[in-house]
């Protein structure tokens, strides 16, 4: 295996077919026909074909991330998360989409954004890639020019949590959205040397499928 700094990369293999066989409100199932090696036997996987989505750990100056109550019914359950949302506006640049979520989910703008971590959400039956920001110097929206919440949203919740009680409540298993768990556990790594390793907002974002040259 080679040297270097340890990074994910895009794998080309041999694709034979691809049809999607259910097409859904928000996202399909894909089924692909490829090979591994040109002289391997071919394999089929069907996957959700997802157009990603973004989320947004939200710090005050008292080193609080603010946290979302919300019901999810696939797990039936009330879950702590962070504000986040689909890429579902075509051609909208991804922090202008993750400010969009923020303003809508929690009546926020920020001055201040970072790139925190990206992830893929279950790489091995869905497409979806993940991009967590970090939106500091935070301030309300006046409540005249506030989004209305309607279904699962009209219950939101909200709370600020020290960023270290966060990480245990982690780490404790009590908090298990995959974005929340990400960003606060990258957002209490990062805080280590003042947030001064993160990315800026406009950083690119390759691994994405939707941004890769075809």
């Amino acid at each position: 295996m080679a040297g270097g700094p340890v990074a994910d990369s895009v794998s080309h293999r041999t694709l034979q077919s691809s049809a999607t066989v259910y097409q859904g409100r928000i996202w399909d199932v894909v089924s692909d026909t490829f090979s591994l090696t040109p002289d391997s036997q071919p394999l089929t996987r069907d996957y959700i074909a997802h157009p990603g989505a973004v989320a947004v750990v939200v710090l005050n100056d008292e080193q609080e991330v603010l946290l979302l109550r919300q019901y999810r019914h696939p797990v039936q359950m009330d879950l702590w998360e962070i504000p986040a949302g689909l890429l579902d506006v075509e051609g909208e640049d991804f922090v202008v989409g993750a400010a969009r979520e923020l303003a809508e989910e929690a009546d926020l703008v920020a001055a201040d954004w970072h790139v925190l971590a990206d992830f893929f959400n279950s790489p091995g039956s869905s497409s979806e890639a993940i991009r967590i920001y970090l939106a500091r110097s935070v301030s309300w929206i006046p409540e005249a020019e506030r989004h209305v919440r309607t279904e699962e949203e009209s219950e939101i919740q909200f709370r600020w949590v020290d960023l270290d009680d966060a990480a245990a409540a982690v780490l404790e298993g009590r908090i298990h959205n995959p974005s929340a768990v990400v960003g606060i556990l990258a957002a209490a790594t990062a805080a280590r040397d003042g947030f001064a390793s993160l990315r800026p907002a406009s950083a690119p974002w390759p691994a994405h499928p939707g941004q890769r040259k075809q």
